[in-house]
């Protein structure tokens, strides 16, 4: 049995992927901007994800922009039949590599023919509407608008199934009276804690969930008692962070980023790893310190 059974599977659409997946944001350069500085070794780590048994890797047209998924296309298309791809539109980078909302007919429609070229596909497995009436967190607003023009995308045939980033429960909710949401992807790690809630109802609801930053993203995870823990183990403080979500709920797949195949492996790893009751309790009182 190969590390990624292990970890388990979860329904994504009417797809079923494996919970330890893929995030690119790393394959971009400084800032998820530009290009990598090695791009031999951005494709390995794509074909080795995908070879260990990889198949849902998460990307966007915005990172780079347009980098990651030129990277991917060069690395792994044509794609194997299990492989899901899924992408984020309603933002674009300025020259500055600022984030900017991008929520127009226009933006919203060029960003998904972007993603496709760019993917070398016809159709989008998954597209994710990434809200962005603030950039660092969720916050209420209205995505009728953009995520109705994001379904009639979808009943032209160009995306398969929609899901949502981050947002909040009624921002879910919302949505879910347009168009069926297939995974909500927001900030959740040990320490952010916020959306304990929304994963058991979404977990009841048979939803996926993908916590992003699942170590920390541009701040990694400090904590004594992590580090603690993952002594205890003899395993990193970041295999340790990656065990606790398997283990979190069953509907979380995650999609740690690296650059690094050395990195790589560490991150497939996590799937040996047991987390003993007392380590448990530990680690869950991180967020409340």
């Amino acid at each position: 049995m190969s590390n990624l059974e292990k970890s388990g599977t979860f329904t994504l659409g009417d797809r079923t992927v494996a919970r330890l997946g893929y995030g690119t944001m790393q394959l971009a350069g400084k800032g998820v901007f530009g290009p990598p500085k090695d791009r031999a070794e951005a494709i390995a780590v794509l074909r080795e994800a995908v070879e260990s048994g990889v198949n849902h890797i998460d990307t966007s047209d915005f990172y780079g922009p347009h980098v990651t998924n030129q990277i991917i296309r060069e690395a792994l298309h044509p794609y194997r039949d299990d492989l899901v791809i899924v992408t984020k539109i309603g933002a674009t980078r300025g020259p500055d590599a600022s984030w900017n909302p991008a929520f127009s007919k226009e933006a919203l429609t060029q960003a998904i023919h972007d993603n496709l070229m760019n993917l070398g596909l016809e159709v989008i497995d998954v597209v994710n509407l990434r809200a962005m009436f603030d950039v660092h967190g969720p916050a209420e607003g209205s995505l009728e608008e953009p995520l109705t023009i994001l379904a009639d995308l979808q009943r032209q045939g160009l995306v398969r199934h929609v899901g949502l980033s981050n947002v909040t429960t009624k921002q879910v909710a919302d949505g879910r009276k347009i168009t069926e949401i297939v995974c909500v992807q927001n900030q959740y790690n040990l320490v952010h804690r916020g959306d304990d809630p929304l994963i058991e109802q979404l977990a009841t609801e048979g939803t996926a969930y993908v916590p992003f930053f699942p170590l920390g993203g541009f701040s990694p995870l400090q904590s004594s008692t992590l580090s603690d823990v993952a002594a205890e183990l003899d395993a990193t403080p970041m295999q340790v962070a990656l065990a606790w979500l398997l283990r979190r709920a069953p509907n979380i797949l995650l999609i740690p980023g690296t650059s690094s195949r050395l990195h790589l492996r560490e991150n497939l790893a996590v799937a040996d790893i047991t987390l003993p009751t007392e380590a448990i309790q530990k680690l869950d009182g991180i967020a409340s310190r």
